[in-house]
């Protein structure tokens, strides 16, 4: 993978999220298959995804697909403006936790684009604490350059 690494200023310039809602600090490495971030968002008690209950585990579908989005924004040719995309389905998502607030330290997220083209794309993701164990995993279908995407709000 690319050693380069991005803060989370420049993570929000290339993900369609900003303020809290971006919520990964760090790109640690990418590669045009895969990607590895890190973040303590969640253990933030403003954490826009928060509720009275904590922050619950299906959020890490969104840790993922921030992921993913960043990816394309680093695959994007300098200067151009990355895919609009939504994630489209979450298939074999799988938790290992029931809250993402009660773990200590970095929490991992990875993507490995299995296929795609210029319409859709496969990914698979997984997220892991500090000390590597599993916190999520699954597949996402994200959709590129639909009407429907290119409308999204930010």
């Amino acid at each position: 993978m690319t050693p380069q690494t991005l803060d989370r200023a420049a993570i929000a310039r290339r993900i369609p999220h900003s303020g809290t809602m971006c919520l990964l600090d760090r790109l640690e490495s990418w590669s045009a298959e895969a990607i590895h971030c890190t973040t303590a968002t969640h253990t933030a008690p403003d954490n826009p995804l928060r509720t009275a209950s904590g922050l619950l585990a299906p959020n890490a579908i969104e840790y993922a697909a921030q992921a993913m989005a960043l990816h394309g924004g680093v695959l994007a040719v300098e200067g151009s403006v990355p895919s609009a995309g939504f994630l489209a389905s979450a298939r074999n998502v799988r938790m290992a936790v029931e809250r993402l607030d009660d773990i200590a330290g970095l929490l991992h997220v990875r993507a490995r684009r299995l296929s795609g083209d210029a319409r859709q794309v496969l990914y698979e993701f997984d997220l892991t604490d500090s000390e590597g164990r599993a916190v999520a995993e699954g597949r996402a279908v994200v959709v590129l350059n639909t009407p429907l995407a290119m409308e999204a709000p930010q």
